[in-house]
């Protein structure tokens, strides 16, 4: 059966470096994740081409009024920043797996797997990272952590 203890290292000298990163693992997991989504949001920013990026949510049927993609902007924008801070992470990180899920599966998936032929590839990864976020939280380092507080 298996005791639940860590295998052995082939190269025992690496236990220092080891037991200094692991700890870290998830902060540097939640902040890439947060600030990729966080450059990628400020694409759509409005003086980036909101107006258009916006329609174009109304064309393909997702949105009955443009002004609904400001929710998005926001998500994308904030709330990628919240997850990289740690600051009402499950929320933030659940609201971005849903949209990664909604393109994954809606937007994509009809565009194969890879993802240079658009197809879904990278929407369902970034989408799973989410979810993970969403279900452990902020974790250790977060400001979730520091007020005592998450949702």
């Amino acid at each position: 059966g298996d005791s639940g203890s860590e295998p052995k290292l082939i190269l025992p000298f690496l236990k220092p470096f080891y037991d200094f990163i692991v700890p870290l693992h998830w902060p540097i997991l939640r902040c890439a994740a947060g600030i990729i989504m966080f450059v990628h949001g400020t694409g759509h920013l409005p003086w980036t081409g909101f107006d258009k990026w916006s329609v174009s949510f109304v064309t393909r049927g997702y949105f009955p009024y443009a002004s609904w993609a400001y929710g998005l902007m926001l998500l994308e924008t904030v709330g990628a920043l919240c997850v990289c801070a740690g600051l009402f992470t499950r929320f933030f990180a659940a609201g971005l797996a849903i949209e990664l899920g909604v393109m994954t599966f809606v937007e994509f998936w009809p565009n194969g797997f890879n993802w240079n032929g658009k197809g879904y590839e990278y929407a369902l990864l970034w989408g799973l990272v989410y979810l993970a976020i969403a279900l452990r939280g902020g974790g250790p380092y977060s400001l979730d952590r520091k007020i005592g507080r998450e949702l």
